[in-house]
């Protein structure tokens, strides 16, 4: 005699809007009849105002994140910038919502969106309303310019979101590829990755996130040049600690150039100009 199924979802309203907040806000409909609920309980949520229905079959929380609704109500799922921007990593500009949808899916239109149509690397959840940090990492490769792709990865390895063998291991596109040999964990943030890069041409040693007198430094040229590059937390306290930092540098025979976010985002050569300038001088050698 087989077992009764034990409902994670029992009667009434309360316990089944508790089951879609503790999911995210929303869930298909069908995982809440798993789970216990019936038909009539579900309707009479909805009447009731507590759920919403965005699309047949799906079921929301008032108040539940509008990325994640107009996922469900158009079939797709969050990924590329989007949803790197959510995990918290760098992404430098994020114009409009990327959604991601099966190859051959059809009648798929997100208004002001971009759809991604690749095959993911690791396969969707059918439930699923967000990609894998792997299948936002292909598509940040394939959708972003070099260096707006290299931040987003670089800062999913600094933060430990994706292992770099488990990537090794998987059949990547050529972009993604070259990002994974590309790719480093050691920049402090998003800026760090620009600038490496556009300074390989001087041929000079280029260290990051090393350690001088008690602090990390953005970035040592040669021996004793020192770029710090200033995001936008270097404000009250941090910029005092800062200051003091450079000052400390001066008195080991450093010499510090300090930027900000717009310089290198948008004047990148008045950074450039002033360290050619500083190279010129010797000041980068010991």
């Amino acid at each position: 005699m087989s077992q009764p199924r034990r409902h994670a979802v029992s009667n009434g309203t309360v316990d089944v809007v508790s089951f879609v907040r503790a999911r995210g806000g929303v869930v298909r409909s069908a995982v809440l009849r798993d789970a216990g609920a019936t038909n009539r309980e579900l309707t009479t949520a909805v009447v009731e105002g507590f759920l919403s229905r965005p699309r047949r079959g799906w079921l929301v929380v008032p108040g539940t994140d509008p990325d994640m609704v107009a996922a469900a109500r158009h079939g797709v799922v969050l990924t590329c910038i989007t949803q790197a921007r959510r995990l918290g990593l760098w992404v430098l500009e994020h114009d409009r919502p990327h959604v991601g949808a099966p190859p051959h899916a059809g009648n798929v239109a997100v208004p002001a969106a971009r759809v991604h149509w690749h095959k993911p690397v690791v396969p969707r959840h059918p439930d699923a309303l967000v990609d894998p940090i792997e299948n936002v990492l292909v598509l940040v490769a394939v959708c972003q310019p070099f260096e707006a792709a290299i931040a987003v990865w670089e800062s999913a390895l600094r933060q430990r979101l994706v292992d770099i063998e488990v990537l090794r291991r998987m059949r990547l596109p050529a972009a993604a590829r070259e990002m994974l040999d590309r790719a480093s964990p050691w920049s402090d943030s998003g800026l760090e990755t620009f600038v490496v890069p556009r300074l390989r041409w001087l041929r000079l040693p280029l260290r990051r996130q090393i350690w001088i007198a008690g602090h990390r430094v953005d970035l040592l040229i040669g021996d004793r040049l020192v770029l710090q590059i200033d995001g936008g937390h270097h404000v009250g306290a941090q910029r005092e600690e800062d200051i003091a930092h450079d000052a400390a540098l001066r008195l080991l025979g450093y010499h510090v150039i300090r930027v900000g976010y717009a310089q290198v985002i948008d004047r990148w050569h008045e950074v450039q100009d002033l360290i050619m300038r500083a190279v010129a001088q010797r000041l980068h050698l010991a």
